[in-house]
C-alpha cells in the first residue's frame, strides 16, 4: 500500500476522536494567552498520529505543536503535525477546524494529507503528482485580486503584529472583492489550493499551520513563501503569502 495511503488511512481515524469531542470547555486551557488554547483533544489527537506515524516511518522526527521537545525538521524524514487547527474555533463549535499532517525529507514537503472532519474533505498531495480533495484535482483559481476574495490571518498570539496585519488587510481590501477570516490557517490555504480563494496571508505562522497547506498550493498550481519573498523555513514561524500565479506579485506592493 502507498505511503500517502496509509497516512490517509490514519488521519480518518484522528478525525472520528475529533468528532466524538464531547464537553470541549471542561478540558481546555490557556498555553499564553486568552487566544492561544489547547484541548485534551489536542493532545490525545497528536498522541495517537505520533505513535501510528512514526510506525510508519520509523526514523522519521517527529514535530507537533503539542511536542514539549523540538528536533530540527529540516534534517532527514521529518512529519510537521497540527493535531487540531483552529483549536479556538473548536472549543466554540464553529466546525472550522482541522487536522494537518505533512512529511517533509531535508525540509522539503513531499506529502501533504489535510483533513476536514466536518465537511469530510480530504486533500492530498504528494510531489510532482498534483493535488486533490477526496480523489479529485484541484487548481488555484486564475482570477485577479480585483475580481477575488482573499483570506487572512490576525497573528493573534503576537499583539505587536497586529497594526501590521490590519494595514496589509485594508491594502489589498482595497485592491479586492473582500476578504475572509475563517480562524484555521490550514483550511485558508487548502481554499486557496482549490481556487475558492485567490491569495492568503498572515504576519505569523509556525510550520505545523503551513507545512502540508505549501504544498498543496504548490502542487495546485500556486505560489507560496514569506511575505518578503523568501522560502519556507519549516523550522519555525513566519510570514505566509500565497496565492494563485495572478497575484503573486502583489506580495511585493503591500509592504510596509
Amino acid at each position: 500500500m502507498e505511503l500517502i495511503t496509509k497516512i490517509t488511512e490514519i488521519i480518518q481515524e484522528a478525525g472520528d476522536i475529533v468528532l466524538s469531542a464531547k464537553d470541549v470547555l471542561s478540558c481546555t486551557h490557556q498555553k499564553t494567552s486568552a487566544a492561544d488554547l489547547v484541548t485534551a483533544y489536542d493532545v490525545k489527537v497528536e498522541n495517537f498520529l505520533k505513535e501510528k506515524l512514526l510506525a510508519l516511518v520509523p526514523d522519521a522526527i517527529f514535530f507537533g505543536e503539542e511536542e514539549q521537545e523540538r528536533q530540527d525538521p529540516t534534517k532527514g524524514w521529518a512529519f510537521i503535525v497540527d493535531p487540531i487547527d483552529g483549536t479556538a474555533n473548536f472549543v466554540r463549535d464553529l466546525g472550522q477546524s482541522a487536522i494537518s499532517i505533512a512529511l517533509l525529507k531535508d525540509g522539503q514537503p513531499e506529502y501533504a494529507v489535510v483533513l476536514d472532519p466536518y465537511r469530510k474533505n480530504l486533500y492530498t498531495a504528494k510531489r510532482g503528482c498534483g493535488a486533490f480533495v477526496n480523489g479529485q484535482p484541484i487548481h488555484v483559481s486564475e482570477r485577479p485580486l480585483s475580481q477575488g476574495i482573499f483570506g487572512m490571518g490576525t497573528a493573534p498570539y503576537n499583539k505587536d503584529l497586529h497594526a501590521r496585519t490590519l494595514e496589509i488587510t485594508r491594502r489589498l481590501f482595497d485592491r479586492s472583492c473582500d476578504f475572509r477570516r475563517m480562524g484555521a490557517a490550514v483550511l485558508d490555504l487548502c481554499a486557496v489550493a482549490s481556487g475558492r480563494l485567490d491569495a492568503f496571508f498572515e504576519c505569523e505562522l509556525s510550520p505545523w499551520d503551513y507545512a502540508a497547506g505549501s504544498l498543496l498550493i504548490t502542487e495546485a498550481g500556486g505560489t507560496i513563501s514569506t511575505l518578503e519573498g523568501a522560502p519556507l523555513p519549516y523550522s519555525h514561524k513566519c510570514t505566509i503569502w500565497a496565492s494563485n500565479a495572478v497575484n503573486a506579485g502583489i506580495r511585493e506592493e503591500i509592504q510596509d
